[in-house]
């Protein structure tokens, strides 16, 4: 089978890559901004899971990166069996002092570029009556939190797009499937490594391989969706009926880390 995974270059979205060639033995379409670390990561898998790897350079917050990435896929005979939208970028800061440009790039790279690729993969998934998609949302997507309201809506909407489309795909034999997990170990949130080690160890974080690991086995059993750890899906139903006070007091203690 061949996987194609977006932000292929590092943290989850290298996980998948590894993970789809070491334990699955998929061939890879990896796709990252990050071009020269991406090359490394192809040779690397290549060399290591004896795996064929193809590294696509590309922007993915562009308007076209969708029609782009599919059409560049027809044009050189690659059959997507497994697509993996990854790719994804985070700020934490007040919505008023946001740059325009930073919000227009994550919602152009969270919303309409995961939208695309799946409509135009899903599309060739349902004619050859088989596939897989898996696209990656947030517990995040049910908080109101003052400082990342473009990220939360952002992962709602790919919450309720993947949940809605599970039922349009399934008489297609196409499953998708995803994840909105907590926290994950990796360099997204920009903390310390101390701070880092300390949230794993107090179960706050999960390790990305750990997270990748659950995601591909949900991915293959066509779970529609999953939260990875037993706390967080006990306090997902928490997360929307949060107290307007305790939000606010948030937002205080807050204000100092928003940048």
């Amino acid at each position: 089978m061949l996987a194609l995974v977006t932000g292929a270059s590092s943290g989850i979205g290298l996980q998948y890559a590894t993970q789809l060639a070491r334990d699955y033995h998929c061939d890879l379409l990896l796709v990252s901004n990050q071009q020269k670390e991406l090359e490394q990561v192809a040779q690397d898998l290549a060399t290591q899971f004896a795996v064929q790897t193809v590294p696509h350079y590309a922007d993915l917050s562009l308007p076209d990166a969708a029609e782009s990435l599919h059409a560049w896929c027809a044009e050189n005979h690659y059959e997507v069996d497994i697509l993996i939208n990854n790719a994804g970028v985070f700020f934490f800061n007040p919505y008023c002092e946001t740059d325009i440009k930073r919000i227009e790039l994550m919602l152009q790279l969270h919303v309409m570029t995961v939208a695309k690729l799946t409509r135009l993969f899903a599309a060739d998934m349902c004619a050859r009556r088989s596939g897989y998609i898996l696209n990656m949302s947030s517990m995040s997507a049910w908080m109101a939190m003052p400082g990342i309201q473009t990220y939360n809506a952002s992962k709602a909407f790919i919450y309720n797009f993947s949940k809605s489309l599970w039922y349009e795909l399934k008489p297609y034999n196409v499953h998708i499937t995803v994840m909105a997990p907590g926290a994950v170990d990796t360099g997204l949130f920009g903390l310390a490594p101390r701070l880092r080690k300390l949230a794993v160890h107090l179960t706050v974080a999960i390790p990305p391989e750990k997270l990748v690991k659950r995601a591909l086995k949900k991915l293959f059993k066509g779970k529609k969706v999953d939260t990875p750890g037993f706390l967080n899906w006990l306090s997902t139903p928490l997360l929307k009926h949060t107290p307007d006070w305790l939000l606010l007091y948030a937002q205080k203690k807050l204000r100092p880390f928003m940048k």
